[in-house]
């Protein structure tokens, strides 16, 4: 294709496609090498292409639009749906951040609705499937409250980690939260999985009261109060990327 003079910052390709929503870079990739990618009316199949935001990108006729990506981090209240579904429900956490973007932002992984903690939305469908990956392992924080002290036999043995369907879950820590109250739990678990945190100790015999994530990704909870959110810093943003 011939070059263009452009009065945009330049970006490559993959990741204008990406931004738009349609799939990953990776799979983007794979559209340009097949020639279903075009800039400008031109079939591309180079890959390491660059555009500008003003060019047109189309992917079978169709334009494609690359959209700003919002990430927003909300410390989820008791009570709140947390999933894709019923988002319209009044007491579904979208309604918590309806006022952070006028893009559709989702969130990612689920926390039951009585569950509390750290809550990650946003529009980049890239880093959802990323963190969503059967196979990738996210650091997570719970304080668990438990009906009763937790044994010392029983911590042991989750430190070894605790076997939930088939699957090894892997707790790098986890230790009474107060000497004074040994029924109050901090673990960190390194899991995709909804629900692994109650199921852990549920496995022993436990029933557990109320979880809350304080930690997710290495981000926290620090002069965030309960129901509200802010905006992830770039600096942030670049951490849970690559993290």
């Amino acid at each position: 294709m011939p070059e263009h003079k452009y009065t945009h910052r330049l970006i490559r390709l993959n990741r204008y496609i990406a931004n738009a929503g349609v799939c990953t870079r990776r799979e983007a990739d794979q559209l340009i090498k097949e020639g279903k990618i075009r800039v400008n009316g031109e079939v591309v199949t180079q890959l390491g292409t660059k555009v500008s935001r003003t060019d047109t990108v189309q992917w079978d006729n169709k334009k494609l639009q690359a959209r700003r990506r919002f990430y927003v981090l909300l410390n989820k209240p008791k009570g709140f749906i947390a999933t894709v579904k019923n988002i319209d429900d009044p007491r579904h956490v979208m309604q918590l951040v309806k006022t952070a973007c006028k893009e559709r932002i989702y969130p990612v992984g689920q926390l039951d609705r009585e569950d509390t903690g750290l809550l990650l939305f946003t529009n980049d469908g890239e880093l959802t499937k990323k963190l969503m990956a059967s196979t990738y392992k996210k650091e997570q924080v719970f304080q668990v409250q438990l009906n009763e002290p937790l044994q010392e036999k029983d911590l042991e043995k989750i430190k070894k980690g605790i076997r939930i369907n088939g699957e090894l879950i892997e707790v790098p820590n986890i230790r009474w939260v107060k000497q004074v109250d040994k029924s109050v739990v901090g673990i960190e678990i390194l899991s995709h999985k909804n629900r692994v945190v109650k199921r852990i100790f549920q496995s022993l015999g436990y029933k557990v009261a109320r979880v809350d994530r304080v930690l997710y990704l290495g981000l926290t909870k620090k002069n965030l109060k309960r129901g509200h959110w802010r905006m992830l810093t770039e600096k942030e943003v670049r951490n849970i990327k690559f993290f």
